[in-house]
């Protein structure tokens, strides 16, 4: 007899690398998949994931993610996520957006709190009271003082994206990932572009959270020393609500390029800003391997992770930038990719910088990595892996986003906590004198096609030009309004 009638045990297995033993559950009436991990940390994680790829780049999974937190039906003031920050004895209470998913996590060490930060987070995210006014509040809104002054675009989500795509860095980590997967969910920006922000209708937004806020698209998880029966009986009390839907949420895969891809773009820039900035980017293959995952993370830390690491070291000495940019590996998407570059770079320098990089890596994978830095570089990853010392981030919350890097997209959970069987092969591949990080440098980075630079360049008109175009626009808007419209 399993622990609850309303699910099924998938699976279990004790995975001495994190100390637990783990059970996937599927829940009989809506096909919600439950990771369940017992263990004796007194800090408890509970979290729950819905795959939300964004259709555009109105920002909608992340004006819903602000949204199901602004009151439900059975906590119906203005903000509980507010009033919990204030009076729970969380040690973590947060929402997360991210190009394909929208995580709710919550941690605490006090068993009655645990409970009640799930009871209030599963009503907030099943049954949220989002309303037209929601979506003018976290969303967009035009605002106006007096019926002769002009209209304004406002909103919690606007304001803030706003604010990210002044910012040079922001805008060249959103454009890197854009080039690389022009054809999929990746393409768009789920944070929302403020250009395309006031395009959102209240009918998509609730079509939206219909849509993809269902327990058949829900990845639920459970970290701790609490009862792991408890856990499945305060779900039931929620899913057995629902029936079973088939959810659209399935992540394409990006179709390969045929030939490496380069692109310019302007950032923001003030007079005295004259620098550019570039990042190399690669799409990598399927995160489906443990071993390959690991083997990536390696071979990141020994090009970038150190000051004596080759890649950073020849790009620092080069002189010809700052600092390094770019998001190393990024293992987090259904294809995952690896990106590197240089800010504070001359333009007439961008090409150079491009070609150190190429070159820097196809000589490594040629003439070899020094085993000295290979060492180094695996114990570090190795002990990151097996510490995994989180600071004040919850240790079960770490494990959680791991687990999601292949259970997002249908693989199993199980996989990134069995750190064991991957670092031995790697291991034993390395003491028999195997090139690993070469054959991976060589396969994934310098044979790669599927490669886009992108190249942001100084405009100090473009925030102007910007602020016309959103100036005439709402103009237009304005002069189509009534009175009692604008009243």
């Amino acid at each position: 007899m399993g622990l609850h009638p309303a699910f099924e045990q998938i699976h279990q297995e004790r995975i001495p690398e994190v100390n637990s033993l783990a059970t996937l559950y599927k829940h009989l009436r809506t096909g919600a998949e439950i990771l369940s991990l017992e263990n004796d940390d007194e800090n408890k994680v509970f979290g729950i994931t819905f795959r939300t790829p964004a259709p555009d780049s109105t920002g909608l999974p992340h004006i819903m993610e602000h949204s199901v937190l602004c009151g439900s039906r059975k906590y119906p003031v203005k903000e509980p996520f507010i009033e919990l920050a204030k009076g729970s004895l969380n040690t973590f209470l947060n929402a997360m957006t991210y190009p394909d998913k929208t995580c709710y996590p919550v941690a605490s060490q006090n068993l009655q709190d645990f409970y009640n930060l799930i009871d209030v987070y599963l009503d907030a995210v099943f049954y949220p009271n989002i309303t037209p006014h929601t979506l003018q509040q976290e969303g967009w809104h035009y605002e106006i003082d007096d019926p002769d002054a002009p209209l304004t675009f406002k909103g919690v989500v606007f304001n803030e994206m706003k604010g990210a795509y002044s910012s040079a860095d922001d805008l060249l980590d959103q454009e890197s990932q854009a080039r690389l997967y022009p054809d999929i969910t990746y393409g768009v920006d789920s944070g929302g572009d403020p250009v395309h922000i006031p395009d959102l209708t209240y009918a998509q937004f609730k079509a939206f959270h219909q849509t993809f806020y269902h327990p058949s698209n829900a990845r639920i998880y459970f970290y701790g020393d609490d009862d792991p029966a408890r856990r499945l009986e305060l779900l039931d009390a929620y899913l057995n609500q629902f029936n079973a839907i088939q959810v659209p949420s399935a992540i394409p895969l990006q179709p390969l390029f045929d030939r490496p891809r380069r692109a310019v773009a302007p950032y923001e820039a003030s007079p005295e800003d004259t620098r550019s900035l570039l990042t190399v980017s690669w799409m990598l293959p399927e995160a489906a391997d443990a071993e390959l995952a690991i083997g990536l993370s390696i071979l990141d830390h020994i090009l970038i992770g150190s000051p004596a690491s080759p890649l950073r070291k020849a790009l620092i000495d080069s002189g010809l930038g700052e600092d390094l940019t770019g998001r190393g590996l990024d293992l987090g998407y259904r294809q995952p990719f690896y990106s590197v570059g240089m800010k504070g770079v001359a333009p007439e320098n961008t090409l150079r910088v491009e070609q150190l990089i190429l070159d820097s890596l196809a000589a490594l994978a040629r003439d070899g990595i020094d085993p000295a830095t290979v060492s180094a570089s695996l114990n570090t990853v190795e002990f990151r892996l097996r510490e995994l010392n989180t600071g004040r981030f919850p240790r079960g919350l770490a494990i959680m986003l791991g687990a999601l890097e292949t259970w997002l997209y249908d693989g199993d959970p199980f996989d990134s906590l069995r750190i064991n069987p991957p670092l031995e092969s790697i291991k034993a591949r390395l003491a028999r004198g195997e090139r690993y990080f070469e054959a991976l440098l060589h396969a994934h980075l310098v044979e790669n096609l599927h490669r886009s630079t992108v190249v942001l360049e100084p405009d100090p008109d473009l925030a102007r030009r910007r602020a016309e175009a959103e100036t005439d626009r709402l103009a237009q808007i304005k002069a189509a309004m009534s009175p009692a419209e604008i009243q």
